[in-house]
């Protein structure tokens, strides 16, 4: 089977052919604006992901047990959208209420405070469907969807780590500290993260959680001082549901009148749907040359090497749609039920 265009070739190549959904100039150079103004502050760092995920491990906690949370949480990270507004699966932690991705979060940490080994492979690798669900338990009666997917997906991702050396710490140590042999490696080794469908026949890739997986790796190597990582600006924007809602908000994407409609009515996209695919594409797309466009400005300007990469600007752009969910309620978000995000 041919091998598929790598995400950053299948943005470009899905947004040259897309039918409803368009990149939009004007809205580009405004958000590359937008962030030349940020460019100094910790909102275009690696440690604005630390900020924007309070629950993410310290940075001085085990090294090893930090980054198998990571790989936990990564492994398990998609479709936390709730069928009704209203009925959203809700988790306290220490006071707080978490929704959403956070929720994920607020269960994994809160089953390590109740001395569950859940950051651990030999555990989670045979863990039963009731273990999972007990860790992953709703505060309120809507649970988490999807909790079989997340036991099947979680399981193999285990056993895939046992088979080398453990622990993700071992297990990405084969891709040396190259961010993209690490993303290669994650999609060989572990099925669930082969986020790849078929446009226009050709094979696309996204291959979201492997590159979230990547970024937060590094995101917790930098803040120990230890993100000497190559060719992270290999990698894309995560192309998922809540960024594509920012960037259309924010004017450097435009849905088609008849898409529009279609989010609005709630229909269901399935995965791999030419619609659902066109998003997330043209999503990637609008990111490279929003950040193309940045470091234009970072280099006319200033004088200076532009050191910010895709990921930056996702762990910046994520944030500010959670930030600003009322003001962009008019904007739907696109549903698909599916493991890849």
């Amino acid at each position: 089977m041919e091998k598929p265009l790598l995400p950053r070739e299948s943005g470009q190549f899905i947004a040259e052919r897309s039918r409803d959904v368009f990149v939009e100039d004007e809205g580009v150079e405004k958000m590359a604006e937008v962030l030349y103004s940020l460019r100094h502050s910790d909102d275009l760092t690696a440690s604005g992901w630390k900020k924007a995920n309070p629950l993410a491990p310290a940075p001085t906690s085990d090294q090893g047990s930090a980054l198998n949370w990571v790989f936990v949480v990564d492994t398990m990270n998609f479709s936390f959208w709730p069928e009704k507004e209203t009925q959203q699966c809700e988790v306290t932690y220490k006071g707080t209420t978490y929704t959403g991705y956070m929720t994920l979060c607020a269960a994994i940490t809160r089953a390590m405070e109740e001395g569950v080994p859940i950051t651990d492979p030999k555990y989670f690798s045979q863990m039963s469907v009731e273990e999972l669900g007990h860790i992953l338990r709703s505060d309120n009666e809507t649970p988490m969807p999807m909790l079989r997917e997340r036991h099947q997906v979680l399981t193999e991702g285990g056993r895939a780590l046992l088979e080398h050396g453990g622990s993700f710490r071992t297990f990405i140590s084969q891709a040396g500290n190259d961010a993209r042999k690490m993303v290669e490696l994650i999609v060989e080794k572990i099925p669930s993260y082969r986020d790849e469908a078929t446009y226009e026949g050709k094979r696309i890739s996204f291959y979201k959680r492997a590159q979230i997986l990547v970024a937060d790796f590094w995101g917790i190597m930098e803040a120990r001082g230890q993100g000497d990582i190559i060719n992270m600006d290999w990698l894309t924007m995560f192309a998922d549901y809540r960024v594509p809602q920012a960037l259309v908000y924010l004017g450097a994407l435009r849905y088609s009148d008849t898409l529009m409609q279609v989010l609005k009515n709630g229909e269901l996209l399935s995965s791999g749907d030419r619609r659902e695919v066109e998003i997330r594409g043209c999503s990637i797309l609008c990111v490279e040359l929003i950040k193309d466009r940045l470091c234009k400005l970072v280099q006319e300007r200033d004088g200076q090497p532009c050191s910010v990469n895709s990921v930056i600007i996702d762990f910046y752009l994520w944030p500010y749609a959670k930030q600003h969910h009322k003001e962009m309620a008019h904007i739907p978000i696109h549903h698909t039920r599916c493991i890849y995000y």
